[in-house]
């Protein structure tokens, strides 16, 4: 900025004379106005970004905060996937555990009670909508898992203990696989490959080829073993407590296997075929209870992992086709 000229008034000559600046002045008022000027714009500029957008601080902790609510959202994912398995693991025990135990099975209610009510998390207001949604719902559903958790130790506990002080029942309860062959098709509504039309299934369809190993799935006393209808060669076996399980489609039996004859869980009963109605060999596999067919999936626990229960209800789903 140029230093401008001033006029001073001379009373003597009665006239207006220049005030007179050297180059040295002139250079360090004109050096001094734009360092002013300078300062005074930054001290704005400053005070308008600290005013929208923040301070360095605020900026950094902004950038921070953000990185955490990612990794809650990432969190919820992992939650979700948490409570999935833990409901695939009650049902488990409803369904299997405790169905073949014969115990009550615990309501899922019971499971979930003490969940909603007044917002116990209303400390979280303090934070941003956003924010206080996420921490609200992470809150929430940790402390259904653990409650959920705590629900399905205790019942592992009684089932334990119940089985431990029926030992003898549970020796004669179906437990196993009848063969080694995995699930071809399930229990339920299934197309009949031969009379080609959808009907009851009371059975388990196992591959297994023409002479494989067939055992009996508990103890017990053979009821039956010979030639029946569509069954082809079949063998059941009285187990005692209202439980009968039956092999179908056999193509012969083993030795000693006859009306009468006691059996250990895991004893050869027969060899795997195609006699009877049949696509083709395979193992058709059947379990009563009090008169009545059920699924025979729930009575595989002693022989496959959670993760191999869950393949075959996958299996019994999706194959809407039998093999007899």
């Amino acid at each position: 900025m140029a230093l401008k000229n001033y006029f001073f008034y001379d009373e003597r000559n009665c006239d207006f004379v220049p005030v007179k600046y050297n180059t040295f002045e002139r250079v360090v008022y004109t050096a001094c106005s734009y360092i002013l000027f300078g300062v005074v714009f930054a001290g704005l500029g400053i005070s308008i970004l600290s005013t929208t957008v923040g301070t360095p601080a605020e900026i950094a902790l902004k950038a921070e905060n953000q990185a955490l609510l990612h990794h809650l959202e990432e969190t919820k994912t992992t939650i979700k996937d948490l409570d999935s398995e833990l409901n695939q693991l009650a049902q488990t025990d409803n369904e299997m555990y405790r169905s073949v135990l014969g115990m009550e099975p615990i309501p899922y209610d019971e499971r979930e009670a003490g969940m909603g009510g007044a917002d116990v998390y209303s400390d979280y207001d303090v934070y941003s909508q956003e924010t206080a949604e996420i921490l609200k719902w992470t809150s929430e559903k940790l402390e259904m898992l653990e409650r959920g958790i705590n629900i399905q130790k205790a019942s592992f506990t009684e089932i334990k203990k119940y089985y431990n002080g029926n030992q003898e029942k549970m020796e004669h309860i179906p437990a196993i696989k009848p063969v080694q062959g995995i699930l071809l098709s399930g229990y339920g509504m299934r197309f009949h490959p031969v009379l080609k039309y959808r009907r009851m299934h009371e059975g388990l369809d196992f591959r297994a080829n023409v002479g494989d190993d067939v055992y009996a799935t508990g103890d017990g006393t053979i009821k039956y073993a010979s030639r029946k209808g569509t069954y082809g060669r079949l063998v059941i076996v009285d187990h005692g407590y209202g439980y009968e399980t039956r092999y179908a489609h056999l193509s012969s039996f083993a030795d000693g296997i006859k009306p009468g004859a006691k059996i250990s869980r895991g004893d050869l009963v027969g060899y795997s075929g195609h006699s009877g109605m049949v696509e083709g060999p395979h193992l058709h596999y059947e379990v009563y209870r009090d008169g009545k067919p059920i699924d025979p999936i729930n009575y595989l626990f002693a022989d496959i992992t959670p993760d191999e229960f869950l393949m075959y209800q996958e299996i019994a789903e999706n194959n809407q086709k039998s093999m007899d």
